[in-house]
């Protein structure tokens, strides 16, 4: 099979390696499509404590079950299915509650075990056991399969803000993710939606695909200021930080409403992970700030059902298709900006 290895920071190589067989209690993926997500660049340009090179990347991944290994049961070859990325210990009690992504044992496709920037991939039976791969209907195409995990991220998000009818919802940063948290806001109903950006290109990108009642670009614009003109002085019931900005989230603590709510989704280079915090504001504006990290397997089935009925039309963030042998194109056409959502299609 062709897989593309990360060697380290800025070294991708194609290589050509045996298909693996799956043993007792695992299962062989053929993949058909792996998105490219805002952590694969990271990786590519910086490493990652759990990536150890040589290694394949990639989670965001969308296939048809190849071989199944004896012992498995539940699971059939021919079966769409995409990879739930985290795995968990299936003892603690987060596991037990079914939050996977906030097990202290969870491993990840793409990070601790191989990933999905390659034609076939080996489901452990760990991850068969804990049931991480999730079936999915022929009317939702490979790619639009793909973004099952970035959506199931945003639905995790979003779980804690309850965003209900009447609010008003502005998302800074509108790059995938924001798109899709802009998304996953309209189709709550009569909810009142801006979209803020510091790049014009990044707006112009998301307008073309996605609705909002507001644009705000920050270099031209006073995020403040016009979010109270909007919301007549109130500020807004939900904020949600969707870019790695210290000083956006500093900011969303100015513009929620009292009783508002505020999702720090993105995380902070580790480096610049303090910022200046006004506990006044929360106290006497009883404002609630939530964190937000990966997802869970019931994330994963939300997703897709938004995405197999056609709620959330993946194809609208799809901006850009590669071959598995430019990846480092598509990378590139994240990193700076280009796409929203990049896809490598194997075919």
């Amino acid at each position: 099979m062709k897989a593309v290895y990360f060697l380290g920071p800025k070294k991708l190589e194609l290589r050509e390696v045996p298909t693996p067989s799956p043993k007792r209690g695992e299962i062989l993926v053929k993949i058909h499509a792996c998105a490219v997500c805002g952590t694969d660049v990271r990786i590519y340009q910086f490493g990652q404590k759990n990536v150890v090179p040589p290694h394949i990347i990639g989670h965001e991944i969308a296939g048809e079950i190849a071989e199944v290994g004896k012992g498995v049961k539940g699971y059939r070859e021919g079966e769409r299915v995409v990879v739930v990325t985290s795995v968990g210990c299936r003892k603690c009690r987060f596991c037990w509650e079914g939050r996977v992504n906030l097990c202290r044992e969870s491993r990840a496709f793409g990070y601790h075990y191989p990933g999905g920037f390659a034609e076939y991939i080996l489901i452990p039976s760990e991850a068969v056991e804990g049931g991480n791969l999730l079936p999915f209907p022929p009317s939702l195409s490979w790619e639009g399969a793909t973004l099952a995990e970035p959506l199931s991220c945003c639905i995790n998000g979003q779980e804690y803000l309850k965003v209900e009818e009447g609010d008003t919802v502005v998302v800074i940063g509108t790059g995938p993710i924001g798109c899709m948290h802009l998304e996953l806001a309209r189709i709550k109903g009569s909810v009142r939606t801006i979209g803020v950006e510091i790049k014009e290109e990044r707006i112009k990108l998301a307008q073309e695909r996605i609705k909002a009642d507001v644009w705000l670009n920050l270099r031209k614009e006073n995020l403040e200021e016009k979010v109270l003109e909007f919301t007549q002085g109130e500020g807004a019931e939900v904020v949600i930080v969707a870019c790695p900005s210290g000083k956006a989230q500093e900011e969303a603590l100015r513009i929620t409403a009292k009783r508002g709510r505020i999702s720090f989704f993105g995380g902070l280079p580790h480096e610049r992970s303090k910022i200046s915090f006004d506990s006044n504001i929360l106290h006497y504006r009883e404002i609630s700030v939530f964190g937000a990290f990966a997802s869970s397997h019931l994330h994963y089935q939300k997703a897709l059902a938004l995405l197999s009925s056609g709620k959330i039309k993946g194809e609208k963030f799809i901006t850009h298709t590669f071959p598995l042998e430019r990846l480092e194109e598509a990378i590139t056409t994240v990193r700076e900006g280009k796409s929203l959502k990049a896809i490598i299609r194997m075919e």
